[in-house]
């Protein structure tokens, strides 16, 4: 007998005939199968149609009497089938696809085969909320196993699998139960096949049934939710709600700030909480367990909670005006359902049947993931514009082919978002954070090209946890639209010259080179990455005689052609503007300033992880094509690296510049953290090291979000102040632009005294409704360079409008960059000023101003 096919079955008396019809059907050898019924209870005569098939056909049937489960079912199957190899399905399967299915496993190529629905050739077909559910489970279940529909339950398997079954296996996924207890070691297929909503009988499917699925995906992955721990955790959390609410509501009631307010409940809550979690709900660590390691857990997951809830807390209150006393519900919830996963997988986690370590890297990658991203969203309209991002606002304000300092990319980017929500944060970082997401899903794609999917899932994580992963994905700068193009050209140079997928690959090449130029002249170094690839990589060479790299060129070109244009009507202005950067800031020897900017951008052990992978990542893989992948990432890394290495001998390149490089890098370097652990070498301190370095930054991202937008308690906004804090700065300056107005009648000129920080930043937070918005100028009306405001705002003539003068420092407001005064230029210049801005009588920085009455222009400076 070649297999056998196991059916559960729960009320299908009217599929029975027509399923056994087709099945013995087939053409296949006669008693080359048998078939066993599995029935949990039916009462609709399922058991008796089986029977009166037993004597006729090669059909058994085994009753269960126990509660109703599948995996249940399917194991008694097992234990009375004959065969060595074992199929399982239901009447809403067709047994058309048996013989493909099976095909695989009798030849011994195999040791699973999946009936999938979402390879080429699969599908499903009138299922209504049916599919939905089902497309849950797969997108939950998917990251944890290389299978694209491990949640079908029409699969075969080798006999002997069975016993790797946890014995608390159940619910309706068994399959998944199988490649969770492979760990990777089966050998699996996918085979095409459709399926087709039930005409007759009880579809197991239901909103229960996957909430049992759920849970024990959880278990699977690592997570503690048995014994009873989601009513346990229920009834601990609702106490600690009760607590945290009403002690909230009672602080804010005594004027306590929302962030001290929140804090200080939240705590008293989880102090509460922490010894009932750890006695009832979810199981105690096991003897010997460190307790201070155990509390240490839970105080990092609470601190990651808090941080995530201000941001809730500041989107409620600042952003949808909610009154506190009510925004605490929503937030408390937040808060809650953060907890439980938190404490499921991290603080309370399974010591029994552990997961691989390849699988809890998994979880980990999409937990912190998940993680950083929310956080982006929930701060991203609440946190205020830095002076950068408010200048690139005036760009869209002003909308042209291009720029002076950079293509017209974030402008796009900035016009499109801010005219769905507004002239807000969000609508202005709205374009950053998704091309953040766009990033993460080219980075992940090209590394599970490169090596493979688990890889794919670190590549992400470390994405979204250093650095220059995480600020572009945050702000609204020239770096976000290029980090996704980079991405997406790094995938698509990898598909053409690696994996020669051919004509779309190049088309989506050539877009994705043309909208990284639009974004930042910088992605053009791809370009003499990609030709000296082609050089030293022999089966890339072909590509030099074929027309498709140089079509791909073309389309980029033409793409690239708005800027062209502006620099043709402009004297090629921005192209010499770029030139004269790339020769080097300050004209210095500031190699050392290289360095130390690698490591801001990717952390001490990043850039040591870097260093290890660019050196010698990859060296050791067992696959045969690695050489060709290795010699694709060491080009396409350090093609760009050498240019900023050579243009750091001359100059001092800009902290950020580096960031995009790394990205070819990270798949290699992700791959290198899924390596063995034994503390031998460096490589191997590396690997332990990231834990912690992902656990430090992820909190200081958190924190420092937090503090700029609700502040921290006893902790002052020092140091970084005179960049940051527009929105109330502008309105100080607006009150001093009424009472001049007032004493004098005239409407005053506000010129900010830098080169577009000042000024950018008041005409975004100059939000007055009293009247007309200010007239808001640059240094340039005293003879400095003041980027695009030299286009926008030249120096106007004479006038006796009043003046006032804004800067970050004093000297700003006595004399130009040149050096010379800029008092023989204003009409009786006053002295310099200075406010405090507060934010709940808590200083936050400092504007100076100064004031005159009138403007002489630049020909009267010295």
């Amino acid at each position: 007998m070649q297999f056998s096919v196991v059916i559960p079955t729960l009320d299908e008396a009217d599929h029975i005939d027509p399923l056994l019809t087709r099945l013995f059907a087939l053409d296949l050898v006669p008693g080359s199968f048998e078939v066993i019924f599995v029935d949990d209870g039916s009462r609709d005569g399922t058991p008796g149609r089986v029977r009166a098939w037993e004597a006729q056909a090669n059909v058994r049937l085994i009753e269960r009497h126990e509660q109703p489960d599948l995996a249940g079912s399917i194991l008694a199957g097992v234990a009375l089938a004959q065969s060595d190899v074992i199929v399982v399905m239901d009447p809403s399967h067709p047994p058309e696809r048996l013989p493909a299915l099976v095909a695989p496993l009798l030849d011994g190529s195999h040791d699973v085969a999946v009936g999938s629905r979402h390879v080429p050739g699969g599908g499903t077909g009138g299922w209504p909320h049916r599919q939905w559910l089902s497309r849950l489970g797969d997108w939950c279940a998917r990251s944890l196993c290389d299978v694209s529909d491990a949640t079908s339950g029409f699969f075969a398997f080798r006999r002997e699998l069975a016993a790797t079954l946890s014995e608390r296996a159940r619910g309706y996924k068994t399959l998944l139960e199988l490649l969770m207890a492979g760990q990777g070691k089966l050998r699996v297929v996918e085979v095409p096949v459709c399926f087709h909503q039930r005409t007759h009988g009880t579809a197991r499917l239901s909103f229960h049934s996957q909430w049992i699925d759920l849970k024990r995906l959880m278990t699977l992955a690592g997570g503690t939710v048995s014994f009873g721990s989601t009513g346990r955790f229920a009834a601990v959390g609702l106490l600690g709600i009760v607590i945290d609410i009403l002690l909230f509501q009672w602080l804010m009631s005594r004027g306590a700030g929302l962030a001290l307010a929140h804090i200080v409940s939240f705590f008293a809550a989880a102090a509460m909480n922490y010894p009932l979690n750890s006695k009832w709900t979810f199981q105690p660590p096991p003897a010997g367990y460190p307790r201070w390691s155990h509390f240490g857990r839970f105080l990092t997951m609470g601190l990651f909670t808090l941080l995530m809830r201000g941001g809730v807390l500041a989107w409620l209150v600042y952003g949808w005006h909610m009154a506190p006393m009510l925004a605490i519900f929503p937030a408390v919830a937040v808060t809650a359902a953060l907890q439980y996963l938190g404490s499921a997988f991290y603080v309370f986690p399974v010591r029994q049947d552990l997961p691989s370590a390849d699988v809890r890297w998994r979880v980990a990658s999409l937990g912190i993931v998940a993680f950083a991203v929310l956080l982006r969203l929930i701060y991203l309209g609440q946190a205020q514009l830095i002076p950068d991002e408010a200048y690139y606002w005036n760009y869209a304000q002003h909308m042209e082919l291009s720029f002076l300092d950079h293509p017209p990319m974030v402008a796009w980017l900035i016009w499109l978002g801010t005219a769905i929500f507004g002239d807000t944060e969000f609508g202005v970082r709205i374009g950053a954070f998704i091309c953040g997401l766009i990033a993460m899903g080219y980075l992940y794609a090209l590394a599970r090209n490169l090596y493979d999917k688990s890889t794919g899932m670190r590549a992400v994580l470390l994405l979204a946890i250093l650095p220059f992963g995480f600020v572009p994905g945050m702000l609204m700068t020239a770096d976000a639209s290029q980090m996704a193009a980079w991405a997406a050209t790094l995938y698509y140079m990898e598909r053409v010259l690696l994996a020669s997928d051919g004509n779309r690959a190049w088309l989506g090449l050539g877009i994705a080179f043309g909208l990284g130029i639009l974004s930042k002249y910088t992605l053009g170094l791809l370009g003499p990455a990609a030709l000296l690839f082609v050089i030293l990589d022999p089966a890339s060479r072909r590509w030099l005689r074929r027309p498709q790299p140089y079509l791909a060129a073309a389309l980029a070109l033409l793409m690239f052609s708005p800027v062209i244009v502006w620099n043709m009507e402009n004297n090629w202005v921005s192209i010499l503007f770029q030139a004269e950067r790339a020769t080097g800031i300050g004209n210095k020897f500031s190699l050392h300033w290289l360095f130390l900017h690698m490591l801001l951008m990717l952390t001490p052990v990043g850039l040591v992880a870097a260093a290890l992978a660019l050196w010698q990542g990859g060296d050791d893989h067992p696959d045969p094509c690695m050489a060709r992948r290795r010699l694709f990432v060491r080009v396409f890394t350090g093609v760009p690296l050498a240019v900023f290495f050579c243009l750091s001998l001359f100059g001092a390149p800009k902290f950020h510049w580096t960031g995009p490089v790394w990205l070819a890098l990270l798949p290699t370097m992700a791959w290198m953290m899924g390596q063995g652990t034994e503390l031998r070498t460096i490589a191997s301190r590396v690997r332990a090291a990231w834990k912690p370095t992902i656990a430090v930054f992820l909190f200081l991202y958190a924190f420092a979000l937090h503090y700029v937008v609700l502040g921290i308690p006893g902790i002052p906004y020092v140091g970084f102040g005179e960049h940051y804090f527009w929105r109330e700065a502008t309105h100080e300056v607006e009150q001093i632009v009424e009472t001049v107005q007032r004493q004098t009648g005239q409407k005053p000129i506000v010129v900010g005294m830098s080169r577009w920080s000042v000024a950018t930043s008041l005409a975004f937070y100059n939000r007055s409704e009293n009247g007309e918005p200010m007239d808001i100028r640059s240094r340039n009306l005293f003879g400095d360079k003041a980027a695009m405001y030299d286009f926008w705002y030249p120096p106007d003539p004479p006038t006796n409008r009043p003046i006032i003068l804004v800067g970050m420092i004093p000297k700003e407001l006595e004399h130009n960059r040149q050096g010379h005064e800029i008092s023989p230029m204003l009409v009786q210049p006053g002295p310099v000023l200075e406010r405090t801005i507060l934010r709940e009588n808590k200083p936050l920085r400092k504007i100076y101003y100064r004031i005159a009455q009138g403007y002489l222009g630049q020909t009267n400076s010295p």
